[in-house]
């Protein structure tokens, strides 16, 4: 019998990121993956600004970016064919207003070149506690927790007792069908194939650098997707149905005749390296959370890869759920934050999932068009679905202020309001340039000015997890001057700030018990039961 904190059943991106944020927090578990390795072919690609924040926080960015395509690859073109003129150009404007809104930048990185990086880091944070070629094959649920058992490569299979179980195994997910979870949406919205290929495009792309190469001809809609920006592509051919294809026809020779088609050159040397037909829907669980079982990327939200939220999405859920199972595992939290991982997540899932069916119905790549059409004036530019996200549970303390936006899928306004990621601000440390960023996704953080300290010996007395206290203006310096009016705040203010980089709460100033008023805050966002008021 395996005896672990936490299962993970899934080794994708997600699984991985659960694995190595719980390992941070100091919490066992045991990652199972069917397949015996990590991705073989590119699937996402795209790792937005915010999912960037997170791996930077977890030290990862820099090997991400030591494998990740050139940055210059950023343009959207439309074209016939490769090798004729554009139709149009779009420049994503989520890209360079990113810029100014955090520490970090987009990263064009393929699943299958990612998956290795964070493969490494789980394994080295967690020895022998990732499995692959190795299958669930029983779950039974309870009060408890859960009981399962699974079997490796070899036939052996063994016995596991977890108390809580993440459930990263896919849009197929055969743990949310046991669960008899629901789903709502819509199924099936277009049929595709993704060409896995090598062919050196360098002649038609190094003048005219792109992430996506759209074509568009009568009978045949595809997208050159970049991988290195030389000799790695993805083709994706969409709506195979409505153009009179069907998955069987895709052998190699089929492949190769479709990319030369496509590139508009008949005597292009292509090497096939995998084909995958699939469907695209834009469906959301109707529950994230079923007991001990909390389910996760796209066995929680499936959606088409048009605005590239998919993965993006999947990993902040990870981010979102570790810091509260390790809270409750290591008894400083009441189970019911459990719950609000679907109160916060499924609400972003519902959103991003029904920004990019609309993103893909605008495009003219379904069956409901029969002529291609430029997207709708949002795709690429959600800046808000990036950035904006605002929680709203019992882990937030509201602060009693309203945000009002009038299009939150493209606008974004930095904010410390209770819920709102905490906003990027440039500050200095030891005569270094850092970001208030730097300072999150090590556990709870506490920020006050100077004229604050008594917040920080308040959280000092405080019962619970380890909260680190940064005094702006002091040991940290305000390179920009803009730290208070950003986080709204007076001068004998306080915010705290979640492990995944979210505000819990806020004092706009002093309170006359300090001590009383961050305690019951606490209490509050880690719901344990109180008779104190958070207010």
């Amino acid at each position: 019998m395996i005896d672990v904190p936490v299962l993970i059943v899934g080794g994708g991106p997600v699984g991985l990121t659960s694995s190595i944020h719980l390992s941070h927090f100091g919490i066992d578990s045991l990652l199972v993956e069917r397949h015996p390795g990590t991705a073989i072919l590119p699937k996402a690609r795209g790792l937005n600004a915010r999912t960037m924040e997170m791996y930077r926080q977890m030290g990862l960015e820099e090997a991400i970016r030591a494998v990740a395509m050139p940055d210059r690859f950023n343009a959207i073109i439309w074209s016939e064919t490769l090798a004729g003129a554009e139709i149009n150009r779009l420049e994503p404007g989520r890209a360079a207003s990113g810029r100014a809104l955090s520490v970090t930048t987009n990263c064009g990185c393929s699943q299958d070149i990612l998956e290795p990086v964070l493969r490494k880091r789980a394994e080295d944070a967690g020895p022998h506690r990732l499995r692959f070629s190795t299958e669930l094959i029983d779950l039974q649920c309870s009060a408890d927790g859960v009981r399962a058992r699974i079997r490796g490569a070899d036939g052996n299979e063994e016995d596991v007792r977890a108390r809580y179980l993440i459930a990263a195994d896919g849009s197929q997910s055969k743990i949310r069908h046991q669960l008899g979870i629901e789903r709502d949406g819509e199924h099936d919205v277009y049929d595709s194939v993704n060409i896995h290929c090598r062919v050196d495009l360098t002649r038609w792309v190094t003048d005219r650098p792109a992430r996506l190469y759209l074509i568009e001809q009568p009978d045949l809609r595809g997208t050159f997707m970049t991988i290195n920006g030389t000799d790695r592509w993805g083709f994706l051919v969409t709506s195979l149905s409505h153009y009179g294809f069907a998955p069987e026809q895709f052998t190699p020779e089929f492949c190769t005749d479709i990319i030369r088609r496509a590139i508009g050159a008949n005597d292009v040397p292509v090497e096939v390296l995998g084909v995958s037909a699939w469907k695209a829907s834009a469906l959301v669980a109707q529950r994230y959370r079923s007991g001990p079982v909390l389910i996760a990327g796209d066995a929680a939200h499936e959606m088409p890869p048009t605005g590239g939220f998919g993965l993006n999405t999947g990993v902040q859920d990870a981010q979102n759920l570790a810091w509260k199972l390790a809270t409750v595992l290591r008894g400083e939290a009441g189970d019911a934050l459990l719950d609000t991982y679907d109160e916060e997540r499924r609400p972003v899932g519902q959103a991003v999932t029904h920004s990019s069916l609309l993103n893909a119905l605008s495009m003219g790549r379904t069956s409901r068009q029969d002529r291609a059409v430029l997207p709708r004036k949002e795709f690429l530019n959600e800046i808000g679905l990036v950035f904006g996200a605002k929680y709203e549970s019992a882990a937030v303390v509201s602060d009693g202020t309203t945000l009002h936006l009038d299009d939150p899928v493209v606008q974004y306004v930095p904010s410390a309001v209770p819920g709102c990621r905490a906003p990027h601000v440039p500050l200095t440390r030891n005569g270094e340039s850092l970001s208030t960023l730097d300072l999150f996704g090590r556990g709870f953080v506490l920020l006050t000015a100077p004229q604050g300290s008594a917040w920080r010996d308040a959280a000092a007395r405080t019962q619970g997890p380890a909260i680190e206290s940064f005094v702006i203006g002091d040991e940290i310096g305000d390179a920009s001057g803009e730290w208070l009016k950003a986080y709204g705040l007076d001068a004998d203010g306080v915010v705290l700030v979640r492990p995944d980089g979210h505000v819990a709460w806020r004092s706009r100033g002093a309170r006359e018990n300090p001590a009383h008023a961050f305690g019951a805050a606490l209490d509050a966002i880690l719901c344990r039961s109180t008779s104190e008021s958070p207010a």
